[in-house]
Formats: C-alpha cells, structure tokens, sequence
C-alpha cells in the first residue's frame, strides 16, 4: 500500500490518475503497518519459540483491481481519480524518462505482467493468524494518508 505515496501520490494529485500495466489485474496489497505487526509479534520472545521455522504469505485482507482502488481513492479524496491501463512500451518509456535504471524497469514490468496473470490475487490470513489483529484495508490506508493523495 505504500507504494501508493511513493509512486502514485504525484500523478495523483496532478492529473487525479495513476497508471500502471497492470490491466484487470487483482492484487492482494497489504499494508506496511501489518507487516511490522507480524514481525514485532514473530520477532518477540514468545514469538521466536511459536513461529521459528514457519513462513507466512502475509497479504492484504482483499483481492482488488486497480480500478476498485480508484474507487476507494475518489471517494476518500473526494475527486475523481482514474487508474489508466497503459502498455509495458509506455510504462517502460515514463520510467527511463525519469531516470530509473533498466533492472529496475524490466523488474518493475515483470511484476505487472505477474500482477496481470492473476497470481497476486491470493488472500492469506497470516495478518491476524499471528498477531489476532485485524488487516488494513485499502480504504483504510487511503484514509489515513489522504493528504499524500490531496493538492492543496
């Protein structure tokens, strides 16, 4: 969900889009706040004995397309924000445009072309399996940092 500041939040408060190639891709992101959950509780003394050993797919509480996260972006914004599906030509094309090395390009377009193939749409209950709190959703997240998201 972070990446949504680090990448998304200029495009957002400029042109109310983000944009991606990631087409109807649904993805399960999950909150950083619940991934240092898990290691904070995994990490305790008690945790190491109970969790030594075991691995843990640790997801977001739901499977959403890109353009259900506009949704949730709009309406806790209170603008209309679009996700545009563009090509791997044009995605590749903005990034070397501002400076990102090949590696990262060709990385960042495999993990669209993953996201695209459905294999990021799995839901895990890891998040309260270890910790018995409850996930983040997206709305959630979009909520709390809605300044990132907001021109003023």
């Amino acid at each position: 969900m972070p990446n949504f500041i680090n990448f998304h939040s200029p495009s957002i408060k400029n042109n109310n889009a983000f944009y991606l190639p990631a087409g109807e891709a649904r993805v399960r992101i999950v909150d950083d706040r619940d991934i240092a959950a898990v290691a904070v509780k995994a990490l305790s003394l008690d945790g190491i004995k109970k969790y030594h050993n075991k691995t843990y797919l640790i997801t977001g509480p739901e499977d959403l397309s890109y353009g259900g996260m506009a949704e949730i972006l709009s309406g806790v914004t209170y603008k209309k924000i679009e996700y545009v599906n563009i090509s791997d030509d044009n995605s590749r094309g903005g990034m070397k445009e501002n400076g990102m090395d090949d590696w990262l390009i060709d990385t960042i377009l495999e993990l669209n072309d993953y996201f695209r193939k459905g294999y990021a749409s799995q839901v895990s209950s890891a998040v309260k399996e270890v910790t018995g709190i409850r996930f983040k959703s997206f709305n959630q997240f979009a909520s709390n940092y809605v300044e990132f998201f907001r021109l003023y």
